[in-house]
């Protein structure tokens, strides 16, 4: 599949992803619901393992994990590690602020992922490719500055700060992501399958202390949304690394078109959840779209 493709069918399910998150979340306790959607997606791929190990050959290649060492174990951790802490952050920051709002701020991890890919992993977009990138990411910003017209101050909003961790550390993970796939040479079915594993056993401590009542806690709801926030996340993701393994697609480019998903998240937040300012979000909705159009038309040809 061509990359742009692909990346564009991660942009829509991530958005989904978003939707289901902001559902499952919303006046319900966090914990459980990061424990119960990361178990969902380990499931599915619990299943996958015991197909490939009941009846080797049967599953396609894009969905058997290879043989890993030690050493590829540890760093497959050390990526569910950093992805686990940014899903804390936006996990908590996305039921306190509205999803019209939340979606855009946490959009702008392509900021600081592009930072990253030009002083860590030595990328040269072209200079349109520069233009659509930062035309996106401004838009981003106005996005959000119409977001504030609702009483959410950036400079003194707990929750503002809690999901800038969150985009800080999945700006992190997108660059660790590009090391394991174009260095390290990992396929995406084995990626997506002990991450997903891992991120498990790395919330059940944090599930197990909301069930003893280590800490003041509220009250879980369970809803059908939680399972959904993890298939819809195991699809966009499977795009996604493909996209990323693409020996073309530079990081910061694809992590700018991921995400297009705001503009699902955006509709999504306007229609099912009632959030207010609609029309004012609009301008830089189009910016958005814009900023997408420039960055494809810079790729070299």
């Amino acid at each position: 599949m061509n990359w742009l493709a692909a990346i564009f069918l991660s942009a829509f399910f991530l958005g989904l992803y978003d939707l289901c998150t902001k559902h499952a979340v919303r006046a319900n306790a966090v914990t459980p619901v990061l424990f119960f959607s990361t178990f969902t997606g380990a499931l599915v791929w619990a299943m996958l393992l015991m197909v490939q190990w009941i009846h080797p050959g049967f599953l396609p290649s894009s969905l058997v994990p290879d043989a890993l060492t030690v050493q590829q174990h540890l760093q497959l951790l050390l990526k569910s590690a950093v992805v686990a802490a940014s899903w804390i952050g936006t996990y908590y920051a996305l039921k306190h602020l509205p999803l019209s709002l939340g979606a855009p701020v946490r959009a702008t991890s392509p900021l600081f992922t592009l930072f990253g890919a030009i002083f860590i992993l030595g990328e040269r977009p072209t200079w349109l490719e520069y233009v659509g990138i930062l035309t996106t990411l401004v838009s981003f910003f106005g996005l959000s500055v119409a977001g504030a017209r609702e009483g959410i101050h950036f400079h003194r909003n707990k929750w503002i700060g809690s999901l800038i961790v969150g985009v800080l550390f999945g700006a992190a993970s997108s660059l660790y992501d590009k090391y394991l796939f174009t260095t390290l040479n990992f396929s995406v079915p084995t990626v997506q399958c002990w991450f997903s594993i891992y991120l498990v056993a790395l919330f059940a401590p944090f599930a197990l202390g909301w069930k003893l009542r280590w800490w003041q806690r509220n009250e879980f709801r369970w809803r059908w949304s939680i399972p959904f926030i993890a298939l819809a996340l195991l699809v966009a993701d499977y795009f996604y690394f493909s996209a990323l393994k693409h020996p073309d697609a530079l990081v910061a480019v694809v992590m700018s078109l991921r995400r297009a998903s705001v503009l699902v998240a955006f509709a999504g937040g306007l229609y099912f959840f009632s959030e207010v300012n609609g029309w004012k979000k609009l301008p830089p909705v189009i910016g958005i779209l814009a900023g997408i159009v420039l960055t494809i038309c810079g790729r070299p040809h």
